[in-house]
């Protein structure tokens, strides 16, 4: 299986980049060991890697996530609060094998869409009981945000 690779200093995108905000954050994130500020300080937060579903180009965003009592990661497709799902998430649905970092440490993970349901719901009122903004984007729009367990790769 071929691993997801990524580039470990991106270039700096033009100002009006939409995505220059989120290499902002992914830059700060790898030279501070995981660790970052604005709206993201002491927030638990990784940069997420996953290879294009049409490009099979490696992309990385930084996301949000909640420990879980098996160690895997849950992470909200919320987008923003926006109608569509985010392009992680399509990617993930074909390309399952993720790359993950956490702090300082970087490692594979299987993606796996947690079911609508009785498990999705719990985890969903759990996640949203912590942030608030988890719960006003999903009453903002009509998708249902998907959730997304990450289990590290042994």
């Amino acid at each position: 299986m071929t691993s997801v690779q990524f580039d470990p200093a991106p270039t700096a995108p033009a100002a009006d980049d939409p995505g220059a905000y989120n290499l902002q954050v992914i830059q700060q994130f790898r030279e501070n060991g995981g660790k970052v500020g604005g709206p993201f300080e002491g927030a638990a937060l990784i940069l997420l890697t996953t290879k294009g579903a049409r490009s099979g180009l490696a992309r990385t965003v930084p996301t949000l996530y909640f420990g879980q009592a098996d160690g895997s990661l849950l992470i909200f497709g919320s987008n923003g609060g926006a109608a569509t799902h985010p392009a992680w998430y399509h990617n993930i649905k074909v390309n399952p094998q993720v790359t993950v970092e956490a702090g300082d440490e970087t490692y594979s993970a299987i993606a796996r869409q947690v079911p609508s349901g009785e498990e999705r719901d719990r985890l969903f009122a759990e996640a949203a009981a912590e942030v608030q903004a988890f719960a006003d984007y999903q009453a903002g729009t009509d998708r249902e945000i998907p959730l997304v367990l990450l289990s590290r790769k042994d």
